[in-house]
């Protein structure tokens, strides 16, 4: 573990204040977040919750907005007591939002209208609308009519804030498309790459842009007319909308593929590398880390979690894009990195960065009692799984990019209900540097996402029969002493109503419950 010097946020403050950084916007916006940091984590800051609600329709948090009935909802998480920004007309069944992306405009592209500069929701509706709407008022500003040929239902994105993908329904596939592709059961696009699963674990990537060159039968443009199989019509607009204008008529250039355990594959690391588990029931819970450009494994590229637990452990590429691996089981989190091998640059090996541990007694175990016929008591020793519910147990791991820290959840079962805490590491050394209790129960049985954005935190909980809970925590009473040229005292209070930074929200999504259907797909570039 290295050392880690604290900053001077006194100092800090004085230099801002001064005009030191008034040249580079981006100096000024990690200065600020820097002193947050400082403040987030020190001894004396609380975290209080502030809000708690309840709906009986799927709650969802993006960027410093909590979203609730179907997104017709928008209450803001920014002020000192969440308050509604909006509420959209009730609208049929038919009408109503299936998926929903925040979107920012583009930096440096010179855009239309004032409005198109401010962030909007880009919503797909269940009779195949796609809208736009402000963020902060719920207003429509524009809307496309996507196609009646199939139901669309997922929106992603193929490149962050500039391509989205709409994506259907599962479709019965025609006989030329079983020929070409085989019998798939999900496929997703990303970063111009075509990803295609079957059930046989087999995963199979394509160049997206290469099956535009060769099968695009006419190009289209949203607003402008088109004349398609004998009908005219608008393309965006009712009934006409966006016509299937790609049919692939051979198999297109195959890019990679591979093998892997219920289609479990990432891509990442520097150099690339992904992680797959052997397509083997006996493998889950195995990780095999290979290089990208030969398949060759990774020395110690073989990472299995020696624990006896219900939940399997999970590996994923670190967010914050250093190349490193996060590998996350019910008693430790494994922070891991891809370095060359001495002597050797064209082999790399896994080696391990650090390890954040549960809080646990060591080595603790419990005796069962059993009576012998003869009325012998005889003590029998057995060891607990590694995830028992009265153990200290991880059960969420993200990373906050903006204050450069990992967040860990961890639940302990007292009594009757189970206790949560959300500790702060720091994403360098893993060092411990806060820990927040949650004052609400925690059922290990409920699905449970947590959002750590700033300073907020934000507990969303799914209860039995489709009841949805949303605790809002937020950071209270930092006290700072300044003392200025004149060795003067002054106590500075930060709060929610006095921002030291401006307030940029990160967007985060959870789509690990998403069904794995789909089989159209749209793709648009900008607004």
């Amino acid at each position: 573990m290295g050392p880690t010097q604290k900053p001077n946020v006194c100092r800090q403050l004085s230099r801002r204040a001064l005009g030191f950084f008034s040249r580079d916007a981006g100096v000024v916006q990690r200065t600020n977040l820097g002193i947050l940091r400082v403040l987030v984590c020190q001894e004396s800051t609380k975290f209080k919750n502030v809000w708690t609600t309840h709906s009986k329709s799927p709650i969802a948090y993006e960027r410093g907005r909590i979203y609730f009935d179907n997104y017709r909802c928008c209450v803001s998480s920014v002020a000192s007591e969440p308050r509604k920004l909006y509420e959209m007309p009730k609208c049929s069944k038919s009408e109503k939002i299936e998926d929903a992306l925040l979107w920012e405009c583009p930096v440096g592209e010179i855009l239309p209208n004032p409005s198109d500069y401010k962030s909007s929701l880009i919503a797909l509706t269940a009779h195949n609308w796609l809208f736009r709407i402000s963020a902060t008022t719920g207003k429509v500003l524009e809307k496309i009519y996507l196609a009646s040929y199939c139901k669309f239902r997922y929106l992603s994105w193929d490149t962050p804030q500039e391509v989205i993908a709409v994506k259907s329904a599962q479709n019965k596939c025609s006989a030329l498309a079983r020929q070409i592709f085989g019998n798939v059961t999900d496929a997703t696009l990303s970063h111009g790459i075509l990803i295609v699963m079957y059930s046989s674990g087999l995963v199979r990537l394509y160049s997206f842009q290469a099956i535009i060159e060769q099968f695009m039968q006419q190009k289209l443009d949203l607003g402008c007319a088109c004349r398609w199989g004998g009908t005219a019509g608008t393309v965006g607009e009712a009934p006409f909308g966006i016509p299937c204008n790609i049919k692939i008529t051979d198999s297109p250039p195959l890019l990679f593929e591979v093998s892997s355990l219920e289609n479990a594959f990432q891509i990442g690391g520097h150099p690339w590398h992904y992680i797959i588990t052997p397509n083997k029931k006996k493998q889950k819970g195995v990780f095999h880390i290979c290089a990208l450009k030969d398949n060759s494994l990774a020395k110690n590229g073989i990472q299995e979690m020696e624990c006896c637990s219900l939940e399997s452990d999970w590996i994923y590429f670190h967010p914050d894009a250093s190349g490193r691996i996060i590998h996350v089981g019910p008693n430790q989190v494994k922070v891991l990195k891809l370095n060359e091998v001495e002597n050797n640059s064209a082999q790399h090996q896994i080696s391990e960065d650090f390890v954040i541990l549960a809080n646990r007694e060591k080595n603790k175990n419990e005796n069962l009692l059993t009576v012998t016929a003869s009325g012998r008591v005889v003590k029998k020793k057995f060891n607990l799984l590694d995830d028992d519910p009265e153990q200290e147990t991880f059960k969420i791991v993200d990373y906050e990019d903006e204050l450069d820290l990992l967040s860990v959840v961890a639940v302990t079962q007292i009594d009757a209900e189970g206790k949560a805490h959300l500790d702060f590491h720091c994403n360098e050394y893993g060092t411990l540097l806060k820990s927040i209790p949650l004052e609400e129960s925690w059922d290990v049985t409920y699905s449970h996402e947590v959002y750590f954005d700033r300073d907020l935190v934000l507990h969303i909980e799914q209860k039995p029969s489709r009841v949805f809970s949303c605790y809002v925590y937020q950071m209270i009473n930092v006290k700072l002493i300044m003392i200025n040229s004149a060795e003067e005292k002054k106590v500075l209070t930060y709060s929610r109503h006095q921002e030291i930074s401006s307030r940029v929200h990160k967007f985060k999504r959870n789509t690990r419950n998403k069904p794995k259907t789909i089989f159209c797909a749209i793709v648009f570039t900008y607004f």
